[in-house]
This record gives structure tokens, C-alpha cells and sequence, in this order.
């Protein structure tokens, strides 16, 4: 583990976890998913609490996605520079539709894959989806990837390279997957309003 993660986590403990989550969520570039796996090793020799750091990974996971510029500024970012990377008023409808039929499930899932799991919050925001829909699958999704991110350190915190290995190629993996199907529904789009 590096240096300076085991010095961050010893002066600040479970406000380290919390705060790394909570700003990845908000969309600030801070390695939230490290800490996860850094409180779950330091759970392991004793030095944190597996429970704890469970729980301010949770906290900081749903209320950072919660408190994301979606509902208020998202529609408006997408409407004013959408048209840049070629997000049109038919595209934009299509995603509604989209996240109408899979909004929830594309919350819930969003967790786990790095990257999406930033902007998800302002995804479904700029879609209207509603509120209680967004808290209620963003807490579930919380409360899985929490307790197995740091389920995953507690249990291989003696290996901290395979740590970043195994945890650095499945999200890679899933945003790689997310990216082609993104790619694959713009271009049936733009097939369709050819």
C-alpha cells in the first residue's frame, strides 16, 4: 500500500474513507475506490473497523451522488453543449425514453463501473428521473459496492498490487463494455434520423 494512503488513513481513519468517496461522488478526481480497499486492509490488521468503514463508504457513496448538479444543472449542461458531441434534441428524447425503461437498473449497475460511476448521478438528474427512484437504487448500489470493495481489501490486504490489479481491470473492463454500447445506440440513431 502506498505510502501516503496508510499515512492519510492513520491521522484521518473513517473521515479519509468518508471524504474520498463523498468527493469521487461529487464528481472531484480523488481516488474514493482506493480508500475503500485501503480502510478494507487496514480492517484486516486491526487498525480500523470492517463495519466502519463499511458504513462511511455507504454515507459518502449516496450522499455525494445526492448531492451532484444532475437534477438542477445536468438537463441544462446537455442542452447547452450537447450539440458539441453530438447529443441532438432526437437523441437527447431517446435517452429519456432509455432511462425511463432502465433508469433504476442503470443506477444500480453504474456503481461498479469506473467513470459512470461519477456522472450516473448527473445522467439521471438531467433525465428527470425522480428522486425517491434515484435514492433508492443509488443506496442499494452503495450498499453493495461498499461492503464488497472493502470486503475485497480486508481479504486481499496483504497483496495491495493485486488489489489494484483485480479492482483496476474490472471497471476498466466495465467502462470499456459501457463505452461500446454507448457507441453501438448513437450510431443506430444516427442511422435512424439519417
Amino acid at each position: 500500500m502506498p505510502a501516503w494512503l496508510t499515512d492519510l488513513l492513520a491521522r484521518y481513519g473513517y473521515a479519509a474513507v468518508f471524504f474520498g468517496v463523498f468527493l469521487e461522488n461529487t464528481g472531484v478526481p480523488v481516488p474514493g475506490e482506493t480508500m475503500v480497499l485501503a480502510g478494507g486492509a487496514l480492517a484486516h490488521y486491526g487498525h480500523l473497523s470492517l463495519v466502519g468503514v463499511i458504513a462511511m463508504a455507504i454515507l459518502g457513496a449516496t450522499l455525494g451522488d445526492n448531492l451532484a448538479i444532475g437534477r438542477q444543472g445536468g438537463r441544462r449542461v446537455v442542452e447547452r453543449f450537447g450539440r458539441h458531441v453530438g447529443v441532438t434534441a432526437a437523441r437527447l428524447r431517446e435517452f429519456d425514453r432509455f432511462f425511463d425503461r432502465h433508469g433504476a437498473k442503470t443506477v444500480f449497475v453504474a456503481r461498479f463501473i469506473t467513470g459512470l460511476r461519477v456522472v450516473c448521478a448527473i445522467l439521471a438528474g438531467g433525465s428527470g428521473m425522480r428522486w425517491p427512484t434515484f435514492l433508492a437504487f443509488n443506496a442499494a448500489g452503495a450498499v453493495l459496492w461498499s461492503t464488497t470493495i472493502t470486503i475485497v481489501g480486508y481479504f486481499l490486504g496483504h497483496s495491495w498490487e493485486t488489489i489494484e490489479r483485480l479492482i483496476g481491470g474490472a471497471g476498466l473492463a466495465g467502462l470499456v463494455v459501457v463505452l461500446t454500447l454507448v457507441a453501438i445506440w448513437i450510431a443506430g440513431l444516427r442511422r435512424q434520423t439519417s
